[in-house]
């Protein structure tokens, strides 16, 4: 498989320079490249065509379980089943990660959407969505900040979609 969507190679869906360090081999099983397939399909070409194909880069899709217990991730962590992306807005395109949550929010079918530890402004350091399915997406609305040494999930809001 050379892509996941038009604007999405699998290679950069499956890319993690923590793997590379290991020696991890994160590689999906094709329900989970399937699932993929889904978001980037629902959520990732939607977000593109609205915000004006600006590029927008994945800093992580997949992760497999071991590359998810090495770099700290959630016991259950959405990654890990091929749900979830994270997100960067690429500042010299004129958008922000802002924006980027701004638009999922208000424009697109999702299951969560953390604005992940966001700035004095309230721009995030990255935007974490997932997408489950057309019928079963909570529409949860988290932010994600740190306290104490750990990171606290606020939940913010719940649409039903």
């Amino acid at each position: 498989m050379e892509r996941i969507s038009k604007n999405i190679s699998f290679q950069e869906a499956i890319y993690s320079s923590t793997a590379l360090r290991k020696g991890i081999v994160n590689s999906p099983s094709e329900e989970v490249v399937d699932r993929m397939i889904s978001v980037a399909r629902f959520l990732f070409e939607p977000l593109r065509a609205g915000l004006g194909n600006k590029p927008i880069m994945v800093s992580s899709f997949y992760r497999c379980a071991e590359l998810n217990a090495a770099i700290g991730g959630a016991k259950h962590s959405q990654h890990m089943y091929g749900t979830a992306i994270d997100l960067v807005a690429i500042e010299s395109t004129g958008l922000t990660n802002l924006m980027i949550f701004e638009y999922i929010k208000t424009h697109l079918c999702f299951d969560k959407l953390i604005l992940e530890h966001p700035d004095i402004y309230g721009n995030p350091s990255w935007v974490h969505v997932s997408f489950t399915s057309v019928k079963r997406n909570r529409g949860e609305i988290y932010e994600a900040y740190s306290s104490g040494g750990r990171t606290v999930y606020e939940l913010l809001d719940k649409y039903i979609t």
